[in-house]
Formats: structure tokens, sequence, C-alpha cells
């Protein structure tokens, strides 16, 4: 079936976001990103998470003159941006409007496997949190949306008007590792019976109340990571995509991941460490019974950090972690 959502040569269409965003937008661990996934000319990649097209800018300029590349976002703002920046490179790009959980799906529709090479930098863009009313940031007051398609699926207000007490602090522990989840959901449920909580600002200053101010990071900082990644199903996606993406590659074809929380980077490296092994049995036994061999070969024996430099210049580099592998 042919995906409904497909753009091709950077031909976006309209958008009310300005194309200045895209034009200073500075994409994470551009140098390691190419080092890592090395394109070459006549090469095929992906770009899971093309947000302002930066890295795939990089990307397609490397495998230059006849490398081609398909770009992938759930975020229609985004995605306009991105077809202007990669405008110059023709039909040797195509963005698609689309989860990377349908990676494989995508990528055979556009005849493009096998690939050389597929990135997927994680998380939350720039372009996302700078624009107030998707109810990302608690910089302004917004309404509590979060959502990366915001033409399907619940808003956070709607998550937080509808879960019961535990689910809600579950989702708090599991995905913002936040300690103090069961008093934060108590205090939303209260609330909630008074008034639905619709914007940013009243969920903050709500959490503010429960937690206290101390330190640098706002106390809802967790919270708020934990609504977006349950909204959006962000780890339940990445499980989904890696697979793919290893049967997607070509021999030698490699995968390139930057997370910014240990949440997604734990994901990354387990995998990555499971398919790099021929046998994953448990250490007890003592005959292999598994038969699993080695798909991956890992490159990046540590995780890749910025440089202090970088740091400097894009404070968001700081908690990026690239980890990088090769299809055997």
């Amino acid at each position: 079936m042919k995906p409904d959502n497909i753009r091709a040569g950077g031909k976006i269409g309209s958008s009310a976001v300005s194309g200045d965003a895209g034009a200073s937008h500075v994409p994470v661990l551009l140098d390691e990103v190419i080092h890592w996934l090395a394109p070459r000319a006549g090469g095929r990649y992906i770009d899971c998470t093309v947000g302002l097209g930066g890295h795939l800018s990089a990307i397609l300029e490397a495998s230059a003159p006849d490398g081609r590349a398909l770009g992938i976002d759930l975020d229609a703002d985004a995605l306009s941006l991105a077809g202007e920046r990669l405008r110059p490179f023709g039909d040797r790009v195509v963005l698609a409007r689309d989860s990377y959980r349908n990676l494989a799906r995508l990528v055979r529709w556009h005849g493009l496997d096998p690939v050389d090479g597929i990135l997927v930098d994680l998380g939350v863009s720039s372009l996302q949190l700078d624009q107030a009313e998707r109810g990302f940031s608690f910089r302004n007051d917004a309404p509590l949306d979060m959502r990366f398609d915001r033409t399907t699926g619940l808003t956070a207000a709607d998550l937080l008007a509808t879960v019961d007490e535990s689910e809600l602090a579950a989702i708090l522990f599991r995905y913002g590792e936040e300690p103090r989840a069961r008093a934060i959901a108590r205090a939303i449920v209260a609330e909630r019976q008074r008034r639905p909580i619709k914007t940013t600002g009243e969920l903050a200053r709500l959490i503010e109340r429960v937690v206290g101010r101390s330190g640098r990071a706002h106390p809802a900082t967790r919270a708020f990571q934990a609504l977006r990644i349950a909204v959006n199903g962000e780890l339940d996606a990445i499980e989904a995509m890696l697979p793919q993406a290893v049967e997607l590659l070509a021999p030698g074809g490699r995968l390139v991941a930057i997370s910014f929380h240990s949440l997604e980077d734990r994901i990354v490296k387990q995998f990555i460490a499971e398919a790099s092994r021929d046998c994953i049995c448990p250490p007890e036994t003592p005959v292999c019974v598994c038969g699993h061999r080695a798909t991956l070969r890992r490159l990046t024996k540590s995780v890749v950090t910025a440089s202090s430099a970088e740091v400097a210049r894009n404070p968001r580099a700081r908690s990026a972690k690239l980890r990088a592998a090769e299809r055997i």
C-alpha cells in the first residue's frame, strides 16, 4: 500500500514556520555522524528523524554526486523546513511524514533497500522545543500537546485527564525516572477533580509545589520528559525500528544512533550488544541452545560525546550520546 504522506524533491508545501529556523539549525555531533556513517558516492542512506535536515544535508554532500536518501519525520513543520534546506539536492532525496517504526515499509516502497547507512537522532528537536504552542517546554505557558504528529493521537492534556493515579505514577517513574512520581501523580489527580490541567504552566507550577525548587534543573523536567515519551510511544518505536534497521542494511552498512537521555541510550546500547554476539544464552547455560548469530559489529567501544568546543557552540549537544555499529 502506497504511503500517503510522501513528499519528494524537497517540495513539501506551505508552513507557518519561518525558514530562518532551518537555516540557523546546528545539528549535533555532525562531524562524528559523518565519520561513523561514512557516506560514499552512490550510497543509499536513511535519516529516520530528519528534523530540519542538517544531518541529511551533510550526508548528501558527502555521498555526491549520486548518493540517494530518504528522510523520515512525524513533524510536518520540520519536514517543511527540511524540504527547503534539501531542495538543492533535487530527486536525490525523498521526504516522508511517518514514524520510523514503519522503517522497512517506507524504505522498500521507495526501492532503497538494501541501504548503506541509517541515522536516527532520537528525542525532541530544537524546533519543537522552541515552538511554545507545541507544549514540549515549560518556558512559556502553552497548551499541553507534546505530540510529534499533531494530526492524531492523545495530547499530554488528554493523558493527564484520563489515566488513573497508579498508571500516571508508573509513567512518570518509568519514562522520567522521577523519584517523586507517586506524589506528583496524586497531586495531578486531585487537581483535575477541581479543574482540568490544560497548559504547560499549570502543570509546571503544580509539580513545583509538590517537589519544591532546588538545583539548576526545573523540578518539572523529568515529568515533562516522561509525558512526551508516553504521548508519542517513543521507546516502543525505538524497539520496533532497530531490528528493521539491521534487516535493511547491506553488509558493511552502518547504523548510527544519537540519544539524549539514559532510557533511549540503554535501548540502543543493549540492542547493539546483543546483535553483536553469537550466543545470547544465560551465562549458566553450559552449551549454546539459542542458535543466535551476530548481525552487527560494534564500531564505538564506548559512547561518543560532544567536544567541549561543540558544547560551547551548541549547549544542546551536552547530553548527546552516539553509538555506531556495522552490518556483518
